[in-house]
């Protein structure tokens, strides 16, 4: 503990300094790289799998069943509503089967529940029956991202209100855009189902990614402010040195509220099954260690990118480098 807090006070004071704003080029690529090989294995994938309560269809649960077969539900579905069904089985909670179909009629319905009893031996009470309708999960979807458009379009004015500069809007809204799209690729490339649950961590994640970015650029604040005729520091340097103040603080935030979020996604995916749980705890637990990546990685540099050729900055700079001596150093 003594030498983190020894090599805090050491990035803080600016002895110890890590180019994050001069490598800037580097981490765009790998964001970028990271971001459009999502999307292409999504795409590759034939896109995003929703679940029932998007697309609609017909669920049944089977209780305490005699076997935890899912080829059994499949064969039993098959049988009578044939293939076309496109029959989806998952166990829950260890000891119940899942089976998701295309919305059946009420007929099928009955003979179906009936079937998968018998299969898995048990009453028919222990077979429950329900059905969405593809109308609800449609206006789920446009309510939720009626509400991503109005929070992006609040923050955006309030962070420029605050910061008193458009551009960090910008910075902020486009490392936001790289946390969300890399989230939603996990889901799209290892084929996890797209439910309400999930579309809840997903927005979690909107208010993390952005608390961590403001901590960052709160000190770049500061740090540009006191640039003054006397500053030895260029722009980029004084960003650069903002995010090197800031670094050991949100690694251990994102240490923190990862490891528990961690421990939810395996109880929930490992130990009891809960698709509830797994897809809440995934899309934080992928959201929350990309917002600390891209608060320090993509969000100041950018954040420099679209500044440092202002007059002042590129003045400051000019009248900094004319001054410092010729090995550059920087203190």
């Amino acid at each position: 503990m003594s030498r983190l807090t020894t090599f805090g006070n050491a990035l803080y004071t600016g002895e110890k300094s890590f180019d994050f704003v001069g490598n800037r080029v580097r981490w765009y690529v790998i964001g970028a790289s990271i971001v459009v090989l999502a999307i292409v294995l999504t795409i590759l994938r034939g896109g995003f799998t929703f679940g029932i309560e998007f697309r609609g269809g017909s669920e049944f649960r089977i209780s305490a069943p005699a076997s935890l077969s899912e080829q059994t539900a499949i064969d039993t579905v098959t049988s009578v509503a044939g293939v076309t069904s496109n029959p989806r089985v998952s166990i829950v909670g260890g000891d119940s089967v899942r089976v998701q179909t295309e919305q059946l009629t009420d007929q099928q319905t009955t003979e179906l529940r009936s079937d998968l009893a018998d299969a898995y031996a048990v009453d028919i009470e222990a077979v429950t029956a329900s059905f969405i309708g593809a109308t609800w999960g449609q206006d789920i979807t446009r309510q939720a991202l009626i509400g991503l458009f109005v929070f992006l379009v609040l923050v955006s004015l309030v962070m420029a209100l605050y910061f008193r500069t458009w551009k960090m809007s910008i910075a902020a809204l486009t490392a936001l855009a790289h946390d969300l799209i890399l989230t939603a690729g996990v889901y799209g490339v290892l084929g996890y189902e797209i439910t309400p649950a999930a579309v809840i961590g997903l927005l979690t994640i909107l208010g993390y990614s952005l608390y961590d970015t403001v901590v960052v650029f709160d000190k770049v604040r500061e740090n540009t402010s006191q640039d003054g005729e006397e500053s030895r520091r260029t722009f980029a340097e004084s960003v650069n040195l903002a995010v090197n103040q800031t670094l050991v603080r949100s690694i251990n935030t994102s240490v923190v509220a990862v490891l528990p979020v961690g421990s939810i996604l395996f109880i929930g995916s490992v130990l009891l099954g809960a698709g509830t749980l797994r897809d809440i705890a995934l899309a934080l637990f992928i959201g929350m260690i990309a917002g600390t990546y891209s608060s320090i990685f993509i969000a100041a540099p950018l954040y420099v990118h679209v500044r440092e050729n202002e007059p002042e900055n590129k003045k400051q700079g000019r009248r900094v480098r004319e001054a410092r001596p010729a090995s550059g150093a920087v203190r």
